[in-house]
């Protein structure tokens, strides 16, 4: 009887209500991570498939362009090789035979010059480091100079102690 009793009271059919919805709170509250982490899972894969589509596709213009520009200088080059083993002799401006020891002994000058152009830019490219190495170089000499004094110190050292013992033999 006290159970059919209190089954009918509305303060324990409202219990029972908010029981419940305790329960399905704690349901929702069990389940909402789980399919905010999917929900998020397939979001982020979508916006990392659409991201890595979009930088794909800026990364193949970049190839593209830069394909182009390697075609066309690949193009330039093989034009250029050609228009080297050409003779030149019609095609150019006809030069005086007077200057023909000159243009010689120019076209020499300029292969040694670019023969010397890398060492010549090693050169410049040093100038920065001279005062470090010119400190260096005053303390190496500053050194030298030092183990020079000691070496004629331990000589006369050595000559003193020669001609004591000449003297000892000798006696």
């Amino acid at each position: 009887t006290l159970d059919l009793t209190c089954r009918r009271t509305p303060c324990f059919a409202k219990f029972s209500e908010m029981e419940e919805m305790v329960n399905m709170e704690a349901e929702i509250n069990e389940v909402q991570p789980l399919l905010l982490s999917k929900f998020c899972s397939c979001f982020s894969r979508t916006i990392g498939s659409t991201l890595q589509f979009y930088f794909l596709g800026k990364k193949c213009e970049i190839l593209q362009d830069m394909n182009k520009h390697l075609e066309a200088i690949l193009k330039e080059k093989r034009d250029l090789r050609k228009r080297l083993i050409k003779h030149r002799c019609q095609e150019s401006l006809p030069i005086e035979a007077t200057f023909h020891k000159c243009i010689v002994e120019l076209l020499s000058e300029a292969v040694t010059f670019i023969e010397k152009l890398e060492s010549h830019l090693q050169s410049v490219r040093s100038i920065p480091q001279v005062p470090d190495m010119m400190n260096n170089l005053d303390t190496t000499l500053s050194k030298t100079e030092v183990l020079m004094i000691e070496l004629e110190e331990l000589t006369e050292q050595i000559l003193k102690w020669e001609k004591l013992q000449k003297e000892v033999y000798s006696n």
